[in-house]
């Protein structure tokens, strides 16, 4: 790596956030309610379209790595009691819709969602089916930890209707996987992406993770090759996020064995390569697909969005977040729900619902929002993106002129009224982006590394 490179790191590596919304999560408050969220719910169109993400915040073993909202149990009780609740909840938001609007999209996400039981998975599809109009060519996606599975379960997500199956890979490598407590075998990989091909699911996702302890670019190279065997439809390539300060299990990784920044960004372009040259498009800064896929696809033709599953050629007019922590995308703004799952249970199983904090989204948050998801998913800014919102739009460009007049690094660049992150900045993408956040350093969030 040549010096300029690594002083563009040095400088470039500031922690940004991930942008999966805008404004994000930690400038949502209480102020916005449960009536609020029933109002919202009730002034979506007849003719809206809906996407349902369900999230299982149990998990029958703690990944240390991991950064979302799961607790870990080796009992089903918890699990069945939880279960209940989220069917109150999906009851309770049925009735804010009143037959309005059809759903294209359903996410389950944890967690580990494959922790349920066959029985538990399929009640769950037909509360599903009873309580909303489910398109019949729904994208259904359901977030696989191999060691969960049995042919029981195989059967049960097929019978769900799964069409796109998400697996979490990591790292193949034995001593990264005993640093991060995910032990998972190539066979067992293996194993769950030919029984969900032979149960006629179209799509399988594997996540990759770089910046893992003891994690080398020669290592993750070979988990890199090792995963292109199995020949996957998509494949996410993400950052290792180190937030202990959010997440006390992963004080349990040591910080010495974690590669350095230069190392991390290496590791991330060398990954980035190998997909490339196995003919994978890529998406955004941390996705790639088969061409033929429907989020390249999206990409090429202008369609790709980003939400808090990441990138996604997902269309629906509102995100509807079921399950403790769950965060919904409303026309009018956010809404997420309480966080704890007891809390939450509580909470919905009283009769009410477990909206805990959002936020009412302004013209100049929606405005932002749209620059900001825009350059994150084509790497360019113009005016015509920005059209609809007349002078704003145009002081916004204004803006990315003042942005793009300074750079000396090459990172950017404006002409004919369009800005442009070139391919030396795309890499720090998060980091141009987070110019144009209003609320960005406001308040007291952390985040991770850019890089």
């Amino acid at each position: 790596m040549d010096i300029e490179t690594k002083s563009l790191i040095e400088r470039y590596s500031q922690p940004v956030p991930r942008y999966t919304s805008y404004p994000t999560a930690p400038h949502f408050h209480a102020g916005i309610t449960p009536q609020t969220y029933a109002r919202w719910l009730a002034e979506l169109p007849q003719d809206a379209t809906i996407s349902l993400y369900l999230h299982i915040p149990y998990c029958d073993r703690l990944c240390w790595f991991c950064g979302c909202h799961t607790k870990h149990t080796l009992r089903y009780e918890p699990v069945a009691d939880y279960l209940r609740a989220l069917h109150a909840e999906i009851d309770w938001v049925s009735r804010q819709l009143d037959g309005r609007s059809s759903v294209t999209a359903i996410h389950l996400g944890g967690g580990s969602p494959t922790l349920l039981t066959p029985d538990d998975l399929l009640a769950l599809k037909r509360k599903l089916a009873g309580a909303f109009r489910i398109d019949a060519a729904a994208q259904i996606c359901i977030e696989i930890d191999p060691n969960d599975l049995d042919d029981g379960r195989y059967d049960a997500m097929a019978a769900f209707g799964l069409n796109r199956a998400s697996l979490g890979v990591q790292d193949f490598d034995p001593v990264v996987q005993k640093a991060i407590n995910r032990l998972q075998s190539f066979e067992q990989t293996k194993s769950v992406v030919d029984a969900m091909r032979s149960r006629g699911v179209d799509s399988v996702n594997l996540d990759l993770l770089y910046g893992l302890p003891f994690q080398t670019e020669e290592g993750l190279t070979r988990t890199v090759k090792a995963a292109l065997s199995l020949d996957p439809d998509r494949v996410a390539l993400f950052g290792y996020a180190h937030v202990p300060w959010m997440k006390s299990h992963q004080k349990m990784i040591p910080e010495t064995a974690l590669p350095g920044l230069d190392a991390r960004f290496a590791q991330a372009q060398r990954a980035a390569s190998l997909l490339v040259e196995a003919g994978l498009q890529p998406i955004g800064f941390d996705h790639f697909a088969k061409p033929g896929d429907s989020l390249a696809i999206a990409a090429r033709n202008g369609t790709l969005r980003r939400n808090f599953q990441g990138y996604t050629d997902d269309a629906a007019d509102a995100l509807i977040g079921l399950g403790a922590s769950s965060i919904g995308q409303l026309p009018q703004g956010y809404v997420q729900n309480i966080i704890a799952t007891g809390d939450y249970s509580r909470a919905v199983l009283s009769g009410g619902v477990a909206t805990a904090k959002g936020l009412a989204l302004t013209q100049d948050d929606r405005l932002r929002a749209r620059a900001i998801e825009t350059l994150l998913c084509h790497f360019r800014l113009s005016a015509s993106d920005l059209e609809g919102f007349g002078a704003a739009g145009r002081a916004l460009m204004a803006e990315a002129q003042a942005i793009a007049a300074p750079d000396e690094d090459g990172l950017v660049k404006m002409a004919n009224d369009v800005f442009a992150i070139t391919d030396r900045g795309k890499p720090f993408v998060r980091v141009i982006a987070s110019r144009f956040d209003r609320y960005f350093g406001t308040g007291t969030a952390r985040h991770s590394v850019a890089v």
